[in-house]
């Protein structure tokens, strides 16, 4: 027999003027709203003054709180009534593709009244609904009681109002039609009444005013309404003159005129007032038959209208025939007295209900004054069309004021004001119930009155937590208090919240801050005075959280055994107890009336079972707060809960004034056998499972989005877990006082009691049992009240990055946490993101099981999720994973702190988590050592067995190993480098046979160490390092990181044992293959050699770098680096023994010739073949030396002239040369044309042409000119105003043909030949210099450049110089003579220049002529002389 309670207030309704953003109170239990209708997966709900009306349409019912009920079930299955076909007419014809499922789905809407305005309210189970509340005004016009009734057609919803003075008709969208157009997301979708504002409600052919003739009845409660097959809209109203009249609508797309039609017993033909008729021709009428109560049953092409009248009789009218079908006077079936006879009926209320198989039923309810009585009827017809009443049962209630009831083809629930204004709800079957005796519902009650605070707390605090816990109080009765608290001086309308509890915060500080009228006050009085407040703020909350929790209608859906209260303020839901719960909060009048047979099949361990729940109740009635918080401070502590209810159980016995303790062990003596009992209790509590659950990946939803959306809206998640918290606190309550009862059994220690040996079974088996029993509710009880946080987006990315890396972010426990504006619990959200999904994803795998066999059935709902995924010592680890995925931290480690000392399923899991926690938290090794702890646990676990699931094509290692790698991915995103090393470490231990995880362990070893700087042990690691390719990719690595932090020391100085080859080849490969003046890749090879005293090597490096930095870096800084690499390379060789002293030429294409490359082409794009051989040079010190110098002249030359250095750097001496001359430093040229045997020639030629610039040049040239005169030695540089630039070069330019002579006179001849091709006179100097160093040259030089008159003035000076005038400057030492030496003339180039003067023209030639002619005759005449001498005087 199943009991159900109400919790608290729960689904927030509109209230006051406005309209709450979000409808949604504190909590919800249960799988409904109030009042209203289900619209495929919706309800409506409406609230009429005190009334409240349910509708629910599509796989529910509609049913009318204030007057009537209709029951339908699912869609295209409204069942008929006897007799009639199963067809329904006009509003379920149809059958729409969104609303064909036959799974249940809870949607609803609700309306609240005040006089001419009706405020309507769509929520759902299923969606998050937008847009879905709007308020109506009628201006003038009440709404009568149970006015506003709900009816589908294929395309719209239609709702009829019914006012004192009209009645109407609105046409809304069907939702089918605004799923397929409008749907937003997945789990929201626009409300019904988004469009509402566009409705006409003053159309005439959709409203109507009631005529005056026949009128309405004064003081009217009942009406009814419904849609004919031909979509005319109906409304039943009492009649003044008695009896009904039905106003009629023609379709709204149909023309037509309103018709009426009365219904009286009088007469039993039809009349149609098609406007008003006079009261004498409708005949007479008492008021005896005006219906208190209305229903309508729609048939095919008629209308069954029950009507409830105040003469207490029923009457059944057809709409269709005009006709009354049946009088049934009700008094018969109740005793009567002539008082309730004469009395007139105002009280009576009708239901009715339809079963598929059992037809239609009739509850009614007579009241008299004092009691009450319900009466079962079942509708029954004959051939004749005649029907009748089968009475099926009466039930009687003391209770006197009956607020509503709901009736079913097998019970009937019942909703009563007590005496002292609280709610009673009971409900009873009244086929298998022959005493009459009603099942008692327990009522949530109220908060507490009083808030207990003690001194060592913050008021503050401890009322925040009170007001704002999960459940306990709405929304709105917070927002109601906090107004009335703040003086009405601000509305607060909207709030979220978080914004709600920070707006309390300030009112009620603001207001004991405005009351502190003293400066200073002590802490004791300034504590008081807080309590002082917010206590009268906490009992304004109070009041109206009492006052919006009057309960106005109550609703029962047969087709998932839901039954939900609709109250002033919110709605609540009924939840079905287990037999545990049912025994254990049963009053003791009740539970000594319960039927044992009912309980177990065995009357004795009944009996005995009710006995212990009996001392149970004695316990838990003696217990004070005090003694209750001893037990939550244990669990909460981690104390052993044996400990604490040893201590309460000690108390109990120090403060029994009552003699408890007595009652109790009376009630032990009767228990036959107390351990089986308590063992029974203890079954029936327990939810662990044998069998390992199966972990089934839920299927892909999309396609089926009805189904997809099953409980996904934020009130479907209040509802469930607002059930899960309330029967985890319930089995928590019963389990301490299990707990304390079974140590007062060790207590006592009676024989008798515990039977016989069973002491020790009780001490170590059931108290061992019962423990973690109590912790585990304890824990799913501080889950269902534990608040979810908000959560970043950017923290959500970021943890989805890492739970990428461990590959779980694809599974369904880790969708990221959706932000919603009211509060949350942990166990709602994971219901909405991981528990929901899975309980659907069991549809798939179970396709032909009835809907109550599954877990959507609504009484295994809650027991599903409590057993599959929240119960701590089942296997199943979705909960932690939800909470990680969710970025819960916080609530996962105080969740995982609760749960690991006692509960020892899933262990390594938690570990994990807990490592996860920390690692966000910031705490990294507290994190390393709980992934140690896990590390024992994989391959026992789920959760670890999917995390190490090796990626395709993964090489497979041992279990262990894989968990390591995750873990070590994860710290590695997160930037641990330290503990990455620490687990790495550990992971090696376990891979001593595993040389391939070795070298990945190691690997990841150096790399960190490296990162950290460590280098040391980065080398280690490197040279343990089992695989080859691995250490050398290390050694790269390690070179070329220790490069660039410039710790070249480290590198040059670690031994390289077995690897020295490849160090080297490796800074080889860098060397050449990056930028020269970015790294020094050649300086530490440099080094390298050195310190292992490899001089040649080091020599060879040296080299190779200064001919690479010419080539690449032809800068003033490459230059220099070039000459220091190469003086570099001459010390190395000066090291080495002479016959040792010599490198090999590096050639030219191997610094580029390295693998990577691109080809090498020509200026067509051919690739230039790469020569299969090179011929080897070998170079010795004195090449080193050549080179050393031509890099420093390149350098001298750079510095003087920058420009140069793009084409200096890597030139050739014969270009390095020419450069030298360009810029004057002749000094240098000259020397580098010696060093490399050289002709000195263009430097006399370039220095020449400088010395012709600077005599033909201007002021600016000779300002330039000094500069390079100044890098050139002089011995004597003359710097007198007398002096200047020009004289200074042709000084230079003799100094220098002085110093170098040549070989035939080259050098002064290429300079009077650059003179003389410039037209420049020669300088006397050089004439002299020449004619004393080779006259005739220059004789020769005159006549190639045609200077006839310096020929002739020549040869005349050189005739006279042989004839002895003057020979000392034509370099002849005897002049000519008999005795001297034989002396000659260049004759061919005199007759050469005669005869140029013989054909020239000029006059001035022919003088010439003839002087040089008559000298030349002279001279032969006195050589002739001078030889005959000679001749005579020859022996």
């Amino acid at each position: 027999m199943a009991i159900f309670w109400i919790p608290g207030d729960q689904i927030t309704l509109p209230c006051g003027d406005r309209i709450l953003e979000n409808l949604l109170g504190t909590r919800t239990f249960l799988l409904a709203q109030g009042n209203g209708h289900l619209l495929g997966d919706r309800v409506l709900l409406c609230i009429l003054g005190d009334m409240g009306i349910f509708w629910l349409l599509g796989d529910r019912v509609v049913f009318a709180c204030s007057g009537t009920q209709t029951l339908f079930p699912a869609w295209g299955q409204k069942p008929p009534l006897p007799g009639t076909s199963p067809a329904a007419p006009g509003t379920r014809s149809h059958s729409p593709a969104w609303g064909t499922r036959t799974l249940t789905t809870h949607l609803g809407t609700r309306s609240l009244t005040s006089g001419d305005t009706v405020e309507l309210v769509e929520e759902s189970l299923d969606v998050n609904l937008l847009n879905n509340a709007v308020r109506l005004r009628i201006q003038g016009c009440p709404f009568l009681p149970g006015g506003i009734h709900l009816c589908e057609v294929q395309s719209h919803l239609v709702v009829l109002l019914l006012t004192a003075q009209t009645v109407h008709r609105l046409l809304l969208p069907h939702p089918a039609r605004l799923y397929r157009s409008e749907l937003i997301t997945e789990s929201q979708v626009q409300s019904v009444f988004t469009d509402i504002s566009k409705i006409h409600i003053r159309d005439p052919s959709n409203y109507y005013v009631i005529p005056s003739v026949p009128g309405l009845a004064p003081n009217s409660v009942a009406s009814a309404a419904w849609l004919s097959s031909e979509g005319e809209a109906l409304f039943a109203l009492p009649s003044a003159s008695g009896g009904i009249f039905v106003l009629k609508l023609p379709p709204p797309d149909a023309p037509g005129s309103v018709s009426f039609v009365e219904l009286k017993q009088s007469s039993v033909v039809q009349r149609f007032l098609t406007g008003w008729m006079p009261t004498a021709i409708r005949g007479d009428g008492g008021p005896s038959d005006v219906p208190v109560s209305l229903s309508v049953h729609c048939l095919d092409h008629d209308a069954f209208l029950f009507a409830l009248c105040q003469d207490h009789k029923l009457r059944m009218w057809s709409y269709k025939d005009q006709m009354c079908l049946m009088v049934a006077d009700l008094l018969e079936f109740m005793p009567v007295s002539r008082d309730l006879r004469l009395a007139a009926g105002t009280g009576h209320r009708l239901r009715l209900a339809f079963s598929q198989s059992l037809g239609l039923y009739l509850g009614v309810y007579m009241h008299a004054p004092k009691r009450g009585q319900f009466c079962v009827f079942q509708l029954v017809s004959t051939e004749s069309n005649r029907y009748s009443l089968d009475h099926i049962s009466s039930l009687f209630s003391s209770q006197e004021t009956l607020v509503d009831f709901a009736l079913t083809s097998a019970e009937i629930w019942a909703l009563w004001h007590n005496e002292e204004n609280q709610t009673v709800v009971k409900y009873i079957n009244f086929e298998q119930n022959v005493a009459g005796q009603w099942n008692q519902v327990f009522v949530q009650p109220l908060p507490e009155e009083e808030v207990t605070v003690r001194q060592d707390q913050d008021p503050r605090e401890i009322y925040l937590e009170y007001l704002f816990m999960p459940g306990r109080f709405t929304n709105a009765a917070i927002q109601k208090a906090l107004q009335i608290f703040s003086q009405g001086t601000e509305r607060h309308m909207d709030l979220t919240w978080d914004e709600l509890r920070k707006e309390v915060t300030l009112a009620v500080e603001n207001e004991f801050q405005g009351s502190v009228t003293e400066y200073e006050c002590s802490p004791e009085e300034f504590w008081q005075l807080q309590v002082e407040f917010w206590s009268k703020f906490y009992a304004c909350c109070l009041q109206y959280q009492e006052a919006l929790s009057r309960p106005l209608a109550l609703h029962l859906n047969p087709y998932t055994s839901m039954v939900c209260l609709l109250k002033k303020g919110s709605m609540s839901f009924l939840v079905p107890c287990s037999l545990v719960d049912h025994l254990y909060l049963l009053s003791n009048e009740h539970l000594l009336t319960e039927d044992d047979a009912a309980i177990f099949e065995d009357l004795e361990m009944s009996r005995d079972v009710v006995c212990l729940v009996q001392c149970l109740r004695l316990i838990g009635e003696s217990i004070s707060m005090e003694m209750a918080f001893i037990m939550e401070m244990a669990c909460s502590r981690l104390q052993p809960p044996e400990k604490a209810a040893e201590q309460i159980l000690e108390d109990l016995i120090a403060n029994d004034t009552e003699n408890v303790m007595e009652d109790i062990h009376s009630k032990l003596q009767e228990i036959r056998n107390p351990i089986h009992a308590i063992g029974l209790l203890i079954r029936e509590m327990d939810y662990e499972t044998d069998a390992d659950m199966e972990r089934g990946e839920t299927p892909h939803l999309a396609p089926q989005m009805s189904l997809s959306q099953l409980f996904g809206s934020s009130t479907a998640a209040h509802v469930v877990c607002g059930g899960v918290a309330k029967i985890c606190s319930v089995r928590f309550l019963l389990c301490r006082d299990l707990l304390i009862l079974q140590q007062l059994l060790l207590r006592l220690g009676d024989p008798m009691v515990l039977g016989g040996g069973q002491l020790f079974q009780s001490q170590q088996d059931l108290l061992h049992r019962t423990s973690p029993l109590l912790l585990s509710y304890f824990l799913i009880r501080w889950a269902s009240q534990c608040l979810a946080s908000d959560v970043p987006v950017d923290t959500l990315e970021s943890n989805l990055q890492h739970l990428s890396v461990l590959e779980l972010a694809d599974t369904t426990a880790l969708t990221p946490h959706k932000l919603v504006s009211g509060p949350q619990t942990i166990v709602e959200l994971f219901f909405q993101e991981v528990a929901r999904k899975h309980i659907i994803s069991r549809l798939f795998l179970q396709p032909n099981t009835s809907l109550a066999e599954t877990s959507l059935n609504w009484p295994h709902l809650i027991t599903s999720i409590v057993t599959d995924f929240l119960w701590p010592s089942n296997p199943s680890f979705l909960f932690p994973e939800c909470l990680m995925g969710s970025c819960q931290y916080t609530q996962l480690q105080e969740y995982i702190r609760l749960l690991q000392p006692w509960c020892h399923v899933n262990m390594g899991s938690c570990c994990f988590m807990m490592g996860r926690c920390y690692l966000v938290m910031g705490e990294g090794h507290k994190a390393l050592d709980c992934f140690c702890q896990a590390a024992s646990e994989v391959g026992r676990e789920e959760f670890l067995d999917r995390l190490i699931q090796p990626e395709e094509g993964e090489v497979v290692s041992t279990p262990r190993l894989q968990y390591y790698n995750k873990v070590l991915r994860l710290l590695e995103m997160l930037g641990l480098p330290e503990l990455v090393i620490e687990l790495a470490t550990l992971a090696i231990m376990e891979s001593a046979d595993d040389w391939r995880s070795q070298a990945t362990l190691r690997t990841c070893i150096f790399k960190h160490h490296l990162d950290l700087g460590h280098n040391s042990e980065a080398y280690v690691a490197l040279t343990q390092n089992p695989d080859p390719g691995r250490q050398l990719d290390c050694l790269r690595q390690l070179v070329v990181v220790l490069c660039e932090r410039s710790q070249l020391q480290d590198l040059v100085e670690f031994p390289y044992v077995n690897l020295h080859n490849e160090v080297v080849g490796i800074i080889e490969s860098h060397a050449r293959a990056v930028d020269l003046m970015t790294h020094n890749y050649y300086e530490l090879l440099y080094a390298f050699h050195v310190y292992r005293h490899n001089y040649r090597k080091a020599g060879t490096v040296m080299f190779e770098y200064g001919m690479r930095l010419g080539r690449e870096v032809r800068t003033l800084r490459g230059l220099q680096k070039q000459g220091n690499c190469f003086l570099a390379a001459i010390n190395c060789l000066r090291l080495i023994r002479p016959e040792y002293a010599w490198i090999v030429q590096p050639a030219s294409g191997a610094v580029y010739e390295r693998p990577g490359a691109s080809p090498k082409r020509s200026h067509d794009g051919e690739c230039v073949a790469v020569p299969s051989t090179r011929q080897i040079e070998i170079l010795e010190l004195e090449d080193l030396e050549r080179e050393c110098l031509l890099a420093r002249i390149r350098l001298t030359l750079v510095e003087h002239d920058v420009s140069a250095a793009a084409v200096a750097g890597n030139s050739t001496p014969e270009e390095t040369v020419s450069l030298l001359v360009r810029a004057g430093l002749f000094d240098s040229a000259i020397t580098l044309c010696q060093t490399f045997k050289l002709p000195l020639t263009p430097i006399f030629e370039g220095l020449t042409f400088k010395c012709i610039k600077l005599q033909l040049g201007g002021e600016a040239e000779q300002a330039k000119a000094w500069d390079w005169l100044a890098a050139n030695q002089l011995s004597a540089l003359v710097t007198t105003k007398e002096s200047s630039a020009t004289d200074e070069a042709w000084r230079l330019l003799s100094s220098y043909l002085e110093r170098y002579p040549s070989q035939n006179s080259l050098y002064h001849r290429c300079v009077i030949s650059k003179l003389l091709a410039h037209g420049i006179p020669l300088p006397n100097w050089l004439i002299n210099s020449y004619k004393e160093v080779d006259a005739a040259e220059l004789l020769r030089l005159y006549l190639n450049y045609d200077l006839l008159e310096e020929a002739v003035d020549l040869v005349l000076e050189y005739v006279d110089a042989v004839l002895g005038k003057g020979h000392q400057y034509f370099g002849i030492e005897v002049p000519l003579s008999p005795a001297s030496p034989t002396m000659w003339l260049p004759y061919t180039a005199i007759d050469q220049l005669l005869q140029a003067l013989r054909e020239s023209s000029a006059s001035e030639n022919s003088v010439l002529y003839e002087k040089l002619n008559d000298r030349m005759e002279d001279y032969q005449q006195k050589v002739s002389v001078a030889t005959m001498e000679r001749l005579y005087c020859r022996p």
